[in-house]
């Protein structure tokens, strides 16, 4: 589901719950998966700059986390970075670590408030060192909470993970793991 047309059921969830109209609490997805894609494109239409988009794109997504948590849907993925944005120009993907290194202490804040486990997956590898040390803070913090499990998917992508795979098959092979 894209951020878009989760955002809308969001909103009219919000409506729905402050009308107080029932929820289906036993008809609820277990694990929601968001694509962050569309945010500077948004922003464009609306005259704004594509950072803005960004901006707007990890409020909405903070507001969602914090919902889901409210409705007990247990996993909430978020596919924030891939691979295929370091492409983009170096202006915008500057703007995205910074945007990334806000919403880290942000998260880390609404984590605590509303007691979620936050992981990031992906290549961490490629990210430089103080945002690794601010992830690694962030999962050390919530590994205990027990509400909402909120992973956030960054420098993930389809070739990228058939590539680390193989490689990882190869390393097992080679120190005797595997035949």
């Amino acid at each position: 589901m894209n951020l878009s047309v989760f955002k809308g059921l969001y909103t009219k969830l919000r409506e729905l719950r402050i009308k107080d109209v029932e929820i289906d609490m036993n008809n609820l997805p277990q694990h929601i998966g968001i694509i962050m894609d569309g945010n500077g494109r948004w922003a464009k239409r609306k005259g704004l700059a594509r950072k803005a988009g960004h901006a707007a794109g990890a409020k909405t997504l903070q507001e969602i986390a914090e919902f889901c948590g409210d409705l007990g849907i247990k996993v909430l993925t978020a596919y924030a970075f891939s691979t295929e944005n370091w492409r983009r120009p170096k202006e915008e993907v500057e703007a995205l670590m910074k945007l990334l290194r806000n919403y880290m202490k942000n998260c880390l804040k609404r984590a605590a408030k509303n007691d979620m486990v936050v992981r990031v997956i992906g290549d961490k590898s490629g990210l430089d060192d103080d945002i690794r040390g601010k992830i690694e803070e962030l999962e050390k913090a919530t590994a205990n909470n027990q509400g909402l499990n909120f992973q956030i998917a960054i420098n993930y992508g389809s070739r990228d993970e058939i590539v680390r795979s193989i490689r990882k098959v190869l390393e097992d092979v080679k120190a005797g793991k595997l035949e």
